[in-house]
């Protein structure tokens, strides 16, 4: 019996020694398969948006704000209760991952292993932060203005939110909303 352990690779190694701190808040970065630009198809990517902000994918944790791009996600996101983020993120991966290839007619992986995190320290602005997160499409040239791209939304935008419940009344019309998604209240 071999008793000495192979040490980890990759991104089980960058995980080691690290921990999931309850109510920490997280910038969190995950790209697709091969950076392939999955979601510059819109149909593709309201399939991942209504899939990513399922309440039973978050559970206690809060998801403040978020911005969809054509080759990956970043979220802001509140470590909530009985999660650890890799835990999250997995569901968050997976659940996008089986909706967009059942409804979409794809096969394969849609997210690349692994995901990069950073703690928020506490002199950090968190406003800031969320600012920087959603205007990732203008940086890219995707948009001129922030209120022209469909896929992103934060809390801040509503008071009264407290899930994540997409409301867009032309999601179905295939048109971009005139400013963004906004999470509200539901039972």
């Amino acid at each position: 019996m071999n008793l000495i352990s192979k040490p980890a690779r990759g991104h089980a190694a960058l995980r080691q020694g690290r921990h999931s701190e309850r109510g920490r808040v997280y910038l969190i970065t995950f790209v697709t398969a091969d950076r392939n630009r999955v979601f510059a198809d819109w149909d593709t990517a309201v399939v991942c948006v209504r899939a990513s902000l399922q309440r039973s994918i978050w559970r206690a944790s809060r998801l403040l704000c978020w911005v969809l791009m054509p080759d990956h996600w970043h979220g802001l996101i509140e470590l909530g209760g009985m999660d650890s983020l890799p835990a999250l993120v997995n569901r968050i991966k997976g659940s996008t991952s089986r909706t967009v290839n059942m409804r979409c007619g794809r096969s394969g992986h849609l997210w690349s292993k692994g995901f990069h995190d950073h703690a928020l320290r506490a002199d950090e602005v968190l406003i800031s932060t969320a600012r920087y997160i959603i205007s990732n499409p203008v940086r890219a040239d995707l948009v001129n203005r922030v209120g022209m791209y469909p896929f992103w939304d934060a809390v801040w935008l509503d008071s009264s939110a407290t899930s994540t419940t997409l409301q867009c009344d032309s999601i179905s019309t295939h048109q971009p909303c005139s400013g963004s998604y906004t999470m509200i209240d539901t039972p």
